[in-house]
């Protein structure tokens, strides 16, 4: 038992990893995908909202194998793995993350900006201090959720051999015969979610006095 607990912390790592690696990357370029959906340029506007739409409507799993084996079969180049599970995730939650800051961005009304104006407030002073805490107090459960999902979502990394948790615990399971390692693994992804919940809640008391 001790040996199967060990081989899946050493997963549970690996599942960190993909998780803080993706949310590292997604959570700037969402808002910069986000801004490009809300761009006043047409082709720009278009070009975004296309990859959202195919973020949005293909399977994860589908997009791992696609960016790991695509490369190979385009320009007969060939990486790592772990490098082509980060890339993946990146992508796709950036697209559902950008849709989450755009309703936030766009939920906030114009008489904010035109009095920060008025007041003397800068563009920059206005976004950073004004607006960005009540769109984050805004987005925040939503983006919770999507948070939430991207820890279990960690499994699908699997799809193209990386031994993160859910594979350990399948091939333990596997090899034992027994349904054990899969139930163990289970409550490791509610520990690891109670935690995100847990944070998320924090955050969500700290921005009550934005209104």
């Amino acid at each position: 038992m001790s040996k199967l607990l060990l081989l899946m912390l050493e997963g549970t790592l690996v599942s960190l990893k993909i998780f803080f690696l993706t949310l590292a990357f997604s959570l700037p370029l969402g808002f910069v995908v986000a801004k490009g959906r809300m761009s006043r340029i047409w082709i720009v506007r278009s070009l975004v909202n296309l990859y959202i739409q195919i973020m949005r409507g293909t399977p994860l799993i589908l997009q791992l194998i696609f960016v790991y084996f695509a490369p190979f079969y385009v320009f007969g180049v060939s990486y790592d793995r772990f490098t082509a599970v980060i890339l993946a995730y990146v992508i796709n939650y950036s697209a559902y993350f950008a849709e989450i800051y755009r309703s936030g961005l766009q939920s906030m009304e114009k008489g904010q900006y035109e009095a920060s104006k008025v007041l003397g407030f800068t563009k920059i002073h206005t976004f950073f201090f004004i607006i960005l805490p009540q769109v984050i107090k805004r987005i925040l459960p939503s983006l919770g959720n999507e948070v939430i999902t991207l820890v279990k979502d960690t499994a699908l990394a699997q799809t193209i051999g990386v031994a993160e948790l859910f594979r350990v615990a399948q091939n333990a399971s596997a090899r034992e015969f027994s349904t054990v390692p899969i139930f163990i693994a289970g409550v490791f992804y509610f520990v690891m979610n109670f935690i995100v919940s847990k944070a998320f809640d924090m955050a969500e008391k700290k921005l009550s006095y934005y209104r």
